[in-house]
């Protein structure tokens, strides 16, 4: 490989880069607050009793699911300005986009969170004579979230990563600045290999907090379980802590015997 590195290119690229990565990550957290909000009604209209809201939250959720997201960026960006009249800037569109996919994975999420709520809690809610939203509010989500926190994480981190397709509709997030700079100095390498790596160092921690999170959660809904002494050893993907399913080496201590009969019929003379 004749290749010859210059990674001077990455010096001078990096405060261009950050710059792109504050986009990124203000485009990030405004569609996850606005998602988690949306996600609620969604799947609540998802179990609904009634056939009509049942369906049509069913179908925007197939939509959203079955359909890939850079279709739906473009189709925001490009088609519906041309059905509806009116233009919007790339980030609006990008956070449009990013919200009604997020927000059908989510929903879904929530709705498997829903149903896992024992029943005996929501008939004791019932006697109680609180309404559909206290419900809601005081015995369904905060259940559901708690459980279903660790899949509510990983899809925002898939939603972080999938962030670098806004820059097909001109949004200058850190993809579009690396390569705007890669065409500029001819230098895909070194500056694709730093925005890897700025991804990859929001997301891995996250991926890794996450872990530890599922982990601790199953080892909480067991007896007394504890945890490994080292933090890493917590959060690495594969390891296994105490009691979370394996037993561990059982001490046997001396064992006390009592008197013991002997049936006449097969004991051996001395």
């Amino acid at each position: 490989m004749n290749y010859n590195f210059d990674w001077d290119v990455v010096a001078r690229a990096l405060p261009a880069m950050m710059q792109g990565l504050g986009i990124t990550v203000q485009i990030t957290l405004i569609t996850i607050a606005i998602s988690m909000v949306l996600a609620v009604p969604v799947a609540v209209g998802r179990m609904s009793k009634i056939e009509v809201i049942r369906w049509a939250a069913q179908a925007y959720i197939e939509v959203f699911r079955c359909t890939p997201l850079l279709v739906q960026l473009f189709w925001i960006f490009y088609a519906m300005p041309a059905l509806t009249g009116v233009t919007l800037p790339g980030e609006v569109s990008a956070v449009i986009a990013l919200t009604a996919n997020l927000t059908a994975f989510m929903a879904e999420a929530y709705r498997s969170g829903f149903q896992s709520v024992p029943v005996e809690q929501v008939e004791a809610g019932r006697m109680l004579q609180l309404s559909r939203f206290q419900q809601l509010r005081y015995i369904i989500v905060p259940q559901a979230l708690r459980q279903q926190l660790p899949v509510i994480l990983s899809l925002n981190i898939s939603l972080f990563k999938d962030t670098a397709l806004v820059s097909t509709i001109a949004v200058a997030d850190l993809m579009f600045i690396s390569n705007t700079i890669s065409s500029q100095t001819y230098r895909s390498l070194e500056v694709f290999t730093l925005a890897a790596f700025v991804y990859f160092a929001i997301a891995f921690p996250v991926s890794l907090a996450t872990s530890a999170l599922e982990r601790r959660m199953q080892n909480s809904s067991g007896m007394g379980a504890a945890p490994p002494r080292k933090l890493m050893a917590r959060m690495m993907p594969g390891s296994r802590t105490p009691g979370s399913g394996t037993p561990g080496p059982q001490t046997t201590g001396p064992q006390t015997t009592g008197p013991q009969t002997t049936d006449p019929r097969t004991a051996v003379p001395a």
